[in-house]
């Protein structure tokens, strides 16, 4: 089984994931593993495409079940056809917003205030993170996301709302199960 969980930045995809990894014992892939190379401070250098649907694809064949969190919308036609099912995420901007600033605060701590280059980049990334519902961002945005969902060969499972960790396990599992009854019918 292969479940793959997006959403905006900060809505909780890695979160869900690391949650389901532990309840089902599936193994999680963070697509951000594979598209950022490994750096001090972190998201510095991406991983060219190529290099890293190889190593992705590779680790998928390991586990005979898996979820992978993070947006992969342009990784390449072939993962449209690639999950069992997909989750998709949506949360108020402003509770994401909020989010991300304290995962920064808590990634980067006192850097945030003496290091130029963090704060540039920082804030950098919040503002891109804050056009995410802008219909003509032409970035990772929700217009892009909703387009990926008409792509996708699987049942895509929608949570939206600020609903707790146990409120989208059961909601998952739930569809889920409802899905395999039906077809084993």
């Amino acid at each position: 089984m292969k479940i793959h969980i997006f959403g905006a930045s900060g809505s909780g995809t890695t979160t869900l994931a690391n949650n389901l990894e532990q309840r089902l014992r599936w193994k999680h892939l963070d697509a951000d593993d594979y598209y950022w190379k490994k750096t001090d401070p972190p998201f510095q250098v991406k991983i060219p495409l190529l290099e890293r649907n190889i190593a992705i694809k590779k680790d998928i064949e390991i586990y005979d079940s898996v979820i992978i969190s993070g947006s992969m919308v342009s990784w390449g036609k072939e993962w449209e056809n690639m999950f069992d099912y997909a989750v998709f995420l949506y949360i108020p901007p402003e509770v994401r917003i909020q989010r991300l600033i304290n995962r920064e605060v808590d990634r980067y701590g006192v850097l945030l205030q003496t290091d130029a280059e963090i704060q540039s980049k920082s804030k950098a990334f919040l503002d891109w993170a804050k056009q995410y519902d802008d219909p003509t961002f032409d970035g990772r945005s929700l217009t892009v996301h909703k387009n990926w969902i008409k792509r996708l060969k699987c049942p895509v499972i929608q949570i939206e709302g600020d609903t707790t960790i146990e409120e989208r396990i059961a909601h998952i599992l739930l569809q889920i199960h409802k899905k395999n009854s039906i077809s084993k019918k």
